[in-house]
């Protein structure tokens, strides 16, 4: 049987007649190795099937070129393009993303935040809400990406919250609605889309608009996530308080499929009889099938943002932090309709 024991750095050395330090110049990019033997390096390592060790290449002393990313949960398909926009702006750096999911991590006693300082990563980005109990050292770079809850010396590159809900608010008050429901949970994100939806009513309350004062809101948040459950459970409640509501704005767009099914399990239609509008959306929104109108927080953009914004952190610690909101926008597709 063949030797199966993985390649070390001391092997890709004598394939390639160079010496250890030569190998970890060229691992690190550097511009001080000639591109002959950079060639046979590089030709070592593929034959060898080589794969550099992170932490060890950070205890030499080098720089380790990863950045580390907590998401608050998997499941929730938002992450999809914001990962995608960070991606884009790290790579060209030469960076590489580690992925951890607070949620998957909830039963172990270490953070992922502790497993990737001990990593040593360059510097991380918090996509989502930051634990409150997160501590982060002095010494580490951090970005918030689409949370809005203060960090201590980290910047934040998120949606703006309130303009989409309000957004939401006048898209379906200029299709004619009067009587609105908004169905939503306990996060962050959810109470800013909610004050921007009762923002925009008290908007058209106060111009007269073009529903005068007719136009009203009522709202259900329940002490949970925002899950598609929420959805179900909130909108059943919404319906049965008030019967007379024919357009929904949900908290995002896993909670509108809920309320999509709580709408259909009452023997009503969308949209002919009751309107839905979500947020963030993601690929299950735009998916032929749903057609999900959603607002578009442009989470592709904040993943760039924050990917440039860590990039001049890490090159200046010392920077000021700043707060970046990106301007959300309407997305219309086929579930809201006028009244």
């Amino acid at each position: 049987m063949g030797n199966t024991k993985p390649a070390t750095i001391y092997d890709v050395a004598a394939r390639a007649g160079v010496s250890k330090s030569l190998v970890s110049l060229v691992l690190q990019r550097s511009p001080r190795v000639s591109e002959q033997r950079r060639a046979a390096v590089l030709a070592a390592i593929q034959e060898l099937d080589y794969r550099p060790s992170t932490a060890a290449v950070s205890l030499a002393g080098t720089r380790s070129r990863t950045i580390g990313v907590v998401l608050d949960d998997f499941r929730n398909q938002w992450f999809v393009d914001l990962l995608t926009g960070l991606r884009e702006s790290l790579q060209d750096q030469g960076h590489r993303l580690v992925v951890a999911d607070r949620f998957l991590n909830t039963g172990l006693d270490v953070s992922p935040v502790e497993g990737f300082l001990s990593m040593r990563v360059e510097g991380l980005v918090i996509a989502g809400e930051p634990d409150p109990d997160l501590v982060v050292p002095a010494s580490t770079p951090v970005v918030v990406a689409g949370g809005r809850a203060a960090l201590p010396r980290a910047d934040t590159v998120a949606n703006d919250d309130l303009a989409g809900g309000r957004m939401a608010a006048e898209h379906l008050i200029e299709l004619g609605h009067v009587r609105l429901g908004f169905v939503g949970g306990q996060s962050a994100a959810s109470d800013a889309r909610l004050e921007g939806w009762r923002a925009g009513i008290a908007a058209e309350l106060a111009t007269g608009g073009t529903t005068g004062a007719s136009v009203s809101g009522v709202a259900v948040v329940l002490a949970a996530d925002v899950t598609e459950e929420t959805g179900v459970t909130g909108t059943h409640r919404l319906l049965d308080e008030h019967p007379d509501v024919t357009a929904v704005f949900a908290a995002n767009d896993v909670t509108a499929l809920g309320a999509m099914s709580a709408i259909a399990e009452r023997g009503l239609r969308v949209p002919e009889d009751i309107s839905v509008i979500g947020y963030d959306d993601t690929p299950i929104a735009a998916s032929r099938y749903v057609g999900l109108t959603s607002i578009d927080d442009r989470s592709i953009d904040i993943g760039r943002g924050a990917g440039a914004r860590l990039l001049e952190r890490i090159a200046d610690p010392a920077l000021p932090t700043t707060e970046v909101l990106v301007e959300p926008r309407l997305v219309a597709r086929r579930t809201t309709a006028r009244r």
